[in-house]
């Protein structure tokens, strides 16, 4: 009864959450638009791919919701970052990104379009060094994984964990770092799994926390850009090929008990395997964090595209889109694990590849007892 009490209630908060959210995608769609009960003639069609990808890209304020004041103006909800601007022509520029006023002003003869920022004058290059909700967020995220951890150290240091049963986060975190090493490490990288486990449990929580954080209204999808995404694969990368050694660079060039005629292809295929690794793990958490995001904001927006044929049409779809949305975001909560997970897992056999053929005596792992060969 108590589950089914919490369930309720949150799908009920999950429910208000997303009218709200509905309400500031359809604030926006008058914002960018013109809309408002003052110019009904410049109305057009409410524009998803706009509200998508507003959402999705990085921008230089964190913006929450919007609201219709007493005049009828459309008043955002946001939370401005430093803009830090630098031109070969002008030098140095810094000012917070309220100062644009959402692009309807300039600043330092420079303006604001569609994110980005931009010269108003002729010939003049500018190089955008801003702290972006993107970097905000991974510095944030960055701050909280540090604190987590060192919170953690201490209390095992003072013998809670060791002599007693481990409690609160010391709990939940003993419980991830020994899944990431039993379950990851040790059974890929076995004899060096001690000495990558570091880097291992840096990988696992640093887009596990960039994960759950993006699920936040109003916050950044960072694991879902493509700069994010690329600077992990490619530190997996250096950590693979620093990790490498003759007998893995031979197999790959020449890959044995292969006929001569056939190695021409293989080796070719092998090679280009080297930069797919990575590559993959690059695609894999940009492309799964990203569709995540779209989707719920896909359903939200059918309450908006069909109140433009009918406004009763509106109101019959948002029971349905909503269920779709609280459901589709239980299971973003999933992939957030999941895509932290598989980076983490696919790092370690990619790196236990490279160093394939060295053989030790701890190497050998005896099957269980119980054990089924098929």
């Amino acid at each position: 009864m108590a589950s089914r009490s919490i369930k309720s209630l949150l799908v009920a908060v999950f429910t208000i959450f997303s009218l709200s959210f509905s309400g500031n995608l359809f604030a926006q769609h008058e914002e960018e638009h013109g809309l408002s009960e003052h110019a009904p003639e410049k109305q057009e069609g409410f524009n998803a791919k706009n509200v998508i990808f507003s959402h999705i890209m990085d921008a230089h304020e964190f913006h929450f919701v919007d609201y219709k004041g007493s005049d009828g103006a459309v008043h955002p909800v946001t939370i401005p970052l430093p803009v830090l601007l630098y031109s070969p022509q002008k030098g140095f520029s810094s000012f917070m990104s309220s100062a644009f006023e959402h692009g309807h002003k300039e600043v330092d003869g420079y303006k604001l379009v569609e994110g980005k920022i931009i010269p108003t004058e002729a010939g003049v290059k500018v190089y955008d060094l801003s702290l972006t909700r993107n970097v905000v967020q991974m510095i944030l995220a960055l701050a909280l994984l540090v604190w987590l951890m060192i919170s953690v150290a201490k209390t095992y240091s003072t013998g809670q964990g060791v002599t007693s049963a481990p409690k609160g986060k010391q709990n939940l975190v003993e419980v991830l770092v020994t899944f990431v090493r039993d379950e990851v490490a040790r059974p890929n990288l076995r004899h060096k799994a001690n000495k990558y486990l570091p880097y291992l449990l840096t990988v696992f929580f640093f887009i596990l926390i960039n994960n759950i954080i993006g699920l936040v209204p109003g916050t950044a999808n960072v694991t879902g850009n493509i700069a994010f995404t690329v600077v992990l694969g490619l530190i997996s990368f250096l950590v693979i090929m620093f990790s490498s050694n003759s007998h893995y660079w031979g197999h790959i060039f020449n890959p044995p008990g292969v006929p001569g005629f056939v190695k021409p292809i293989l080796v070719l295929v092998e090679f280009l395997s080297v930069f797919i690794k990575p590559f993959a793990l690059i695609i894999r958490l940009f492309a799964n964090m990203v569709a995540g995001h779209i989707i719920i904001i896909c359903l939200i927006s059918l309450i908006f595209i069909f109140a433009q044929i009918k406004p009763a049409l509106g109101f019959a779809a948002s029971p349905v889109s909503i269920a779709f949305t609280v459901f589709i975001y239980f299971i973003e909560v999933l992939v957030a694990f999941l895509q932290a997970f598989i980076f983490t897992v696919l790092t370690a056999v990619f790196i236990g590849q490279a160093f394939e053929g060295e053989h030790h005596p701890g190497d050998h792992h005896p099957l269980p007892d119980d054990a089924v060969i098929v």
